[in-house]
């Protein structure tokens, strides 16, 4: 697969999200080998506050990979990280984050500000505008019916 195809796989949980009621979110994890072992969708509305896409993608990898520690491998999400899931995509040893649609509201990798460019002990690669329009459009018509 290619980064587009894992953005492709995050954008159909998006849609799921936004089919919920929910912030148009989807996001997944994906191993050294090219296989998705995390999925995750914006769960918020059902009464969390952390049940953010990414976040339920990185618990999903490390259940399917044995441990939270996910060397090697990347997230893609269709919405720049907040500052939570940034950081938890940094603890959670992740080697890349790619994001679709920036968000200069709350964006955490570039948007509002980059937690990445600090000095932190290790570094995580980020790439957005990974299928952007597509991404945008998701969150656009969603928030087009919410207002």
């Amino acid at each position: 697969m290619t980064g587009e195809a894992y953005m492709e796989a995050a954008l159909e949980l998006a849609r799921e999200a936004a089919a919920a009621g929910e912030t148009p979110v989807g996001a997944v994890v994906v191993d050294g080998a090219g296989n998705i072992v995390g999925r995750g969708r914006n769960r918020t509305e059902e009464k969390d506050a952390t049940a953010h896409a990414e976040l339920e993608a990185i618990r999903d990898a490390s259940k399917n990979m044995g441990g939270w520690r996910l060397d090697g491998c990347a997230l893609y999400v269709t919405m720049e990280p907040c500052p939570m899931c940034a950081g938890a995509a940094y603890n959670a040893r992740l080697s890349a984050v790619y994001y679709g649609a920036r968000d200069p509201r709350a964006g955490a990798c570039g948007g509002l500000f980059n937690l990445f460019m600090e000095p932190l002990d290790r570094r995580v690669r980020v790439y957005g505008g990974i299928l952007e329009p597509d991404c945008r459009e998701v969150l656009a018509a969603f928030f087009a019916t919410r207002r």
